[in-house]
């Protein structure tokens, strides 16, 4: 009996692996948060266009722009795979798992960044191809491996995480002039509050893994709210920089993101006086609708009309 257990295994082993499936790769590339990129990257050519919106230079961008950004989600999750099988959150995840190995992976994402970025360059723009491209440096190269080692790359993280509408302005105007700046600084300022509310929901597990976030740091989550209020309130006069740097809003655009911009500002004080759980998932969750309403008030009243 323990021979032929023996020959089973033996025989298991010399068997091929099979190839990450489907399930694995979504995960792998972090779906939802692709999905989030390519919205905003939409964001920025739609305004970055003109009134002329080119249909399919649109398509050439965010497929350029989603196989980036999944290579970007792959790069992450090699280098902390070893953190991630701590992290109750995480340890489903392909690597941990063993389902998808890290050699699999680097092959994958290699493939995916020169695809995604040669594509860039030759169908759409090679500026579109440079920003994504910068925009995935400071991701894998930079914020990642800084989570471990300060709290200060929550800020540094977001410029990477406010740059996808830089891809699409570029690549429909062929150039990063004006307004698609103010984009960048609403994405920006929006990320601050929605990741510290994600930190202090899963504070433990993140300190259990070292990873160096405030709320990781900060016991009493005094200074987590205070942040998270400071920049729910910097985010309100900055998301009405649309009506007025360019004016490629008009004015119910304005009345909605001050309105969404308070409904934030409540969510971030209400953690601020009370650091529960409750609270910071509250804050999540309206962070979670802030963005893509937003982002439809903007198109809805933009005054260009697209054709194409």
């Amino acid at each position: 009996m323990k021979g032929s257990n023996e020959s089973n295994a033996s025989t298991a082993a010399s068997l091929p692996r099979p190839t990450p499936g489907i399930m694995a790769c979504l995960e792998l590339f972090k779906f939802r948060v692709c999905l989030l990129v390519l919205l905003t990257a939409s964001a920025g050519f739609y305004f970055g266009s003109g009134g002329q919106l080119d249909k399919l230079l649109l398509f050439h961008t965010l497929l350029g722009t989603a196989l980036v950004a999944a290579a970007g989600s792959t790069f992450n999750q090699i280098i902390e795979r070893r953190l991630d099988a701590k992290m109750e959150r995480t340890a489903g995840r392909p690597l941990p798992t063993g389902r998808v190995l890290p050699n699999e992976a680097a092959l994958i994402g290699a493939c995916l960044a020169l695809t995604g970025l040669v594509y860039l360059a030759l169908a759409a723009h090679p500026l579109a191809s440079l920003v994504a491209g910068i925009t995935l440096f400071l991701y894998s190269a930079v914020y990642t491996p800084l989570k471990h080692r300060s709290p200060l790359a929550l800020p540094v993280g977001a410029i990477p995480g406010a740059l996808p509408p830089m891809i699409g302005w570029s690549a429909a105007r062929g150039g990063l002039d004006g307004p698609g700046w103010a984009i960048f600084g609403i994405l920006f300022a929006w990320q601050i509050p929605h990741f510290l509310a994600i930190a202090w929901l899963y504070r433990d597990d993140y300190a259990e893994a070292n990873f160096q976030t405030l709320p990781a740091l900060d016991p009493d989550g005094f200074q987590t709210g205070f942040l998270a209020t400071i920049w729910a309130l910097i985010l309100i006069p900055v998301s009405w920089l649309p009506s007025f740097w360019g004016s490629f809003t008009g004015g119910w655009y304005l009345v909605g993101a001050t309105v969404l911009g308070l409904v934030y500002l409540a969510g971030s004080l209400a953690l601020w006086r009370s650091r529960t759980d409750r609270r910071a998932r509250r804050l999540f969750h309206i962070s979670l609708l802030y963005l893509p309403i937003l982002v439809a008030l903007m198109m809805l009243d933009a005054p260009i009309s697209p054709t194409g």
